[in-house]
């Protein structure tokens, strides 16, 4: 005997969210009550969701939409690319150069060192573009999925070389009081946007498999310590971390110093790995995972 949708065992007998929203904005009258914003549905009123106390829901909201999407798209691991986002591409360097000449002196020095790092641009490009190319598929989920911080300079390269080599990329927003938007080479499905900078650098993260840091500023510097710090006290298996621009970074940072003051090991400047080229950074996560290069 036939059976009708309804009597189906294995049948869904509630109504998803979306058909119970449908129904409600469908069949409600307009009366004081269901005008009020009390009568919303909770998960449909944005200024309910947008109150203080509802701060631990949106960290769940910001940790979820990206994993869910991520683990659709079949993304299994990721190559993530931290840098500045001052650092000229080397068609723009000589123009900013240019411009430069009669600036007064600190100005234009600023400029000359900016453009001197414009060579990182290339790298950041050259290194998404060889992960790319490769195409790894593991486990049935793609690896080394290009990510990055989503904005410009060493950012929007490493976004474009995974364009240019026919791939996807990921990039991950974060807002700021100044305007912006993500660079016009991330995979529109996977670029997106966060408001608290914990979550986004959770999901740097969470599916990294090798992380390249170029020269950069405060966002850089927090994401490059906060790495080795994980690595460092155990909480996060070890990663290559592959450290570009040897002359900036030992400039500003005085790595040998902090071991000779015993505020770290000895050991913990084998934490990360000098890079100067994308092949040589390339090399050196296949001879740490003994991928064929």
């Amino acid at each position: 005997m036939a059976m009708g949708a309804d009597h189906e065992l294995t049948d869904r007998k509630f109504y998803e969210a979306r058909q119970e929203a449908d129904f409600s904005e469908r069949t409600m009258p307009s009366t004081p009550q269901t005008e009020h914003p009390a009568y919303k549905l909770a998960f449909r009123d944005v200024d309910f969701l947008l109150r203080e106390e509802l701060r631990p829901v949106r960290f769940q909201l910001e940790l979820l939409k990206p994993e869910m999407l991520l683990d659709q798209a079949g993304v299994g691991s990721t190559l993530v690319i931290y840098g500045s986002a001052r650092i000229p591409p080397p068609e723009a360097a000589e123009i900013a150069l240019e411009g430069a000449r009669d600036l007064p002196e600190e100005e234009r020095k600023v400029v000359e060192n900016l453009a001197k790092k414009a060579k990182y641009y290339q790298e950041s490009y050259n290194l998404a573009r060889i992960a790319s190319e490769r195409s790894i598929i593991e486990g049935g989920k793609r690896q080394f999925v290009v990510t990055s911080g989503g904005g410009p300079s060493i950012m929007e390269a490493a976004n474009k070389g995974a364009q240019e080599a026919g791939a996807e990329s990921i990039g991950l927003n974060i807002v700021l009081p100044h305007e912006q938007a993500p660079n016009p080479y991330v995979t529109p499905y996977l670029s997106f946007q966060f408001h608290y900078f914990a979550l986004r650098k959770m999901h740097f993260l969470l599916r990294a498999r090798a992380v390249a840091v170029f020269p950069g500023g405060f966002g850089t510097f927090d994401e490059f310590f906060e790495l080795l710090t994980l690595i460092q006290t155990g909480k996060m298996k070890p990663i290559p971390i592959l450290l570009f621009g040897r002359d900036f970074w030992t400039r500003v940072i005085d790595f040998d110093a902090l071991a000779d003051e015993g505020t770290i090991s000895r050991r913990d400047l084998d934490l990360f790995r000098w890079c100067e080229t994308a092949e040589e950074a390339w090399e050196h996560i296949c001879g740490f995972y003994e991928i064929k290069s």
